[in-house]
């Protein structure tokens, strides 16, 4: 059973940072696909970063050169960066994981869609 647990959040003023954590256990695939993502009350949740096993990345336009996703594989950990906070990224944040049909050397194909999901961490931006 893959299990995967967020923290990290908070409330932090607009400018500041937080990093969010994912730990995960349970995945056994050497390929995956994994990625933060957050919803905000009344909207709808969005993609804000994804990795893949292959170390490719890709971000939302509204976190590109503020938000970095990485990973510690030995610590089985996902990790996403927020500087340069904005009251608009207030949102439950989400880790999610699934296992992508087809890699190849240098990205798999990752389509959003996960089949495993934390349970959330809020962060809150205040202005």
């Amino acid at each position: 059973q893959v299990q995967l647990k967020e923290s990290g959040g908070g409330s932090v003023q607009a400018g500041g940072s937080l990093r969010l954590s994912c730990t995960v256990a349970g995945y056994t695939y050497s390929t995956y696909c994994m990625g933060w993502l957050r919803q905000a009350p009344g909207k709808e949740r969005e993609s804000v970063a994804m990795l893949d096993s292959q170390g490719s990345t890709d971000y939302a336009d509204s976190v590109k050169g503020r938000f970095t996703i990485s990973q510690d594989s030995a610590k089985r950990t996902l990790y996403l960066e927020m500087n340069s906070l904005k009251p608009e990224d207030t949102a439950m944040y989400f880790c999610a994981a699934d296992r992508p049909g087809y890699c190849n050397s240098e990205y798999c194909e990752c389509d959003g869609a996960y089949n495993h999901w934390g349970q959330g961490t809020q962060v809150t931006v205040s202005s």
